[in-house]
């Protein structure tokens, strides 16, 4: 695949997601192979589409209207770096913990591998503590005066 349409592959993605769970759901076994590794995603490797599907719904539950905004893409070869800003409402629960009702906003950045016109490995770092700050479940620090 060229690099322009990898990107296309990446905006699809994150369009898919955007529309909500239905769509993207209905489009992961296009995108993704069914071997897919995703490395990172809140702090865990996930194998395999079943399990993939199973994390989309979990951030789905916990975060009904996710959504995601792309702040920069770069293709290189069979790889694709996006860093992007997620935007999402806790009204589910999240890594056993109950909801907060908190809205949050953080930033991720995720390297995926195309191989066949799919992809077939991504590697994400999200800002995990600014997000946990947000959610209350870490405390922020207090500005000294």
């Amino acid at each position: 695949m060229s690099t322009e349409e990898i990107k296309a592959l990446e905006s699809r993605v994150f369009g898919e997601f955007n529309k909500g769970r239905a769509a993207y759901m209905a489009a992961i076994d296009e995108i993704f192979a069914t071997n897919f590794v995703h490395h990172g995603g809140a702090g865990r490797e996930i194998r395999g589409l079943k399990d993939y599907k199973q994390f989309i719904n979990e951030m789905f539950n916990a975060f009904p209207d996710l959504h995601f905004t792309i702040d920069d893409m770069v293709a290189e070869g069979d790889k694709i770096v996006t860093r992007f800003t997620w935007t999402g409402t806790n009204k589910g629960e999240y890594m056993g913990r109950p909801p907060t009702n908190r809205k949050v906003t953080t930033w991720a950045i995720l390297i995926r591998r195309v191989v066949g016109g799919k992809f077939v490995e991504g590697w994400e770092r999200l800002d995990s503590l600014s997000w946990m700050q947000q959610l209350g479940v870490v405390p922020t620090p207090k500005k000294e005066t």
